[in-house]
């Protein structure tokens, strides 16, 4: 396994990590199924992205988006990482080359939306890949969309009859006590460990006012 700081320094120019960001690594790094809440701009995405590189193999992201998987790759790309996304503008014959690549070791990150994994393609690769790490980011979504109209969140779980010893990541910065237990069953977390970061936000001020003369305090 290749050092966690020349990693660090090699791809992202960071000495160090931030203190929830290295729990996080660390635990995925152990080999444990890890569900981390951070805040937004709390670093998520280095969270599996170095944790992965470190190992060797494939990451698979499971992303909800095809803006924030286009994002992700270009970033990767820019610092020499392999990282390829299968988007619904792709061809079918360009989608049959990367997964080839993927299945032969040359892809580090392959980004899917959970759409992707129940393809007949897919389904018919998958088997094939060196898959070393799932990361499952913005979590949440197997809650609050799994249910109505994207229910292929709920079938991401089924990663695990094909990568029964592969350790799974689940990323979120939105998540109640209901939601928490939701991802965990649904991903079929095995001993899990959850990871909390600190949401206040001390720069904001809230305060109450009554609602007289609403109009008056909009103009």
């Amino acid at each position: 396994m290749k050092d966690l700081h020349d990693v660090l320094s090699r791809i992202w120019g960071f000495q160090d990590l931030r203190p929830m960001q290295e729990q996080v690594v660390r635990s995925v790094l152990q080999g444990r199924d890890t569900l981390a809440l951070l805040p937004t701009g709390g670093g998520k995405s280095l969270c599996f992205q170095l944790p992965a590189l470190m190992q060797g193999g494939c990451c698979l992201v499971v992303s909800p988006l095809i803006a924030l998987m286009k994002d992700q790759v270009q970033r990767l790309r820019e610092r020499g990482v392999r990282a390829v996304a299968l988007t619904a503008g792709m061809r079918r014959e360009e989608l049959d080359v990367a997964l080839e690549n993927c299945a032969l070791g040359h892809c580090d990150f392959l980004y899917v939306s959970p759409e992707r994994l129940g393809s007949d393609l897919f389904r018919a690769r998958v088997d094939r890949l060196p898959i070393t790490l799932i990361a499952i980011d913005e979590a949440h979504c197997i809650s609050q969309w799994g249910y109505d109209f994207r229910p292929a969140y709920l079938a991401i779980g089924d990663l695990r009859e094909h990568f029964p010893e592969v350790p799974v990541i689940a990323l979120t910065a939105t998540a109640t006590e209901r939601v928490v237990t939701d991802i965990q069953e649904r991903l079929r977390f095995r001993e899990p460990h959850v990871l909390r970061g600190d949401f206040r936000r001390p720069e904001l001020t809230f305060w109450v006012s009554r609602g007289e003369d609403k109009l008056g305090r909009l103009l």
